[in-house]
């Protein structure tokens, strides 16, 4: 081809502009990109910087979808609606995300990797009582049915409160603390949310001004 091995595309497109064609494929898929360039450059213009968009290239840098270029397409689940919501505390989200998952570190899981494991489990708060199912919970998280934004965001904050209470709680016993009575994890679970929603008010959230009644309401 006559480029030498440590010459850059520039100086492979400025050699002396003759066509030519070579016996192998690949030189000639070469010589035909070469050419492509060479054919569209202009020399009267400046060279510019183009970002990559989901529509092509642009002169405009889009973080959101630079981020979602680099990560590729992921299939989405309309429950993440119901984990990452504005006002979600991270640290409580984080763990209701790895709940739905099915990726906290049970002891079911724990067992396969140190057979000598106590896989007993050590809360028993819930009991006969609880009836709800984790799919239906998770799709009122996500949906709403007809709540409005106050009420959804109490029930939605409260339930990740209350995820991270019991996984919590259930790494306190696990390793050798007392159990905490189901009275105490009720009012820390109050606790949680009413801090919340008094930070609100706080900042004056608009549409959450009496967000924090109308929690207030639901624990009569």
């Amino acid at each position: 081809m006559g480029v030498c091995k440590e010459a850059t595309v520039e100086d492979a497109i400025s050699r002396p502009c003759r066509r030519r064609r070579y016996r192998t494929r690949m030189l000639n898929a070469v010589e035909e990109s070469l050419n492509r360039v060479r054919d569209n450059i202009s020399g009267d213009k400046e060279d510019v910087s183009l970002w990559r968009r989901g529509s092509g290239f642009k002169s405009s840098f889009s973080t959101s979808e630079t981020w979602k270029i680099m990560r590729g397409d992921r299939v989405k689940y309309d429950w993440t609606r119901g984990v990452w919501f504005t006002q979600a505390t991270p640290k409580f989200a984080f763990m209701v995300w790895l709940a739905n998952l099915n990726r906290l570190s049970t002891m079911e899981r724990v067992i396969h990797w140190n057979l000598g494991a106590d896989d007993e489990c050590v809360l028993w708060i819930m009991e006969s009582s609880y009836t709800s199912s984790w799919s239906e919970i998770m799709q009122l998280a996500a949906e709403g049915c007809n709540m409005d934004r106050k009420r959804l965001l109490c029930f939605r904050y409260a339930f990740h409160i209350a995820v991270y209470g019991i996984w919590r709680e259930r790494n306190r016993v696990r390793h050798g603390e007392k159990l905490m009575p189901i009275t105490v994890l009720k009012k820390v679970t109050d606790k949680g949310v009413r801090n919340k929603l008094s930070v609100m008010r706080a900042k004056r959230v608009k549409g959450m001004e009496d967000a924090l009644q109308l929690w207030f309401g639901t624990r009569v």
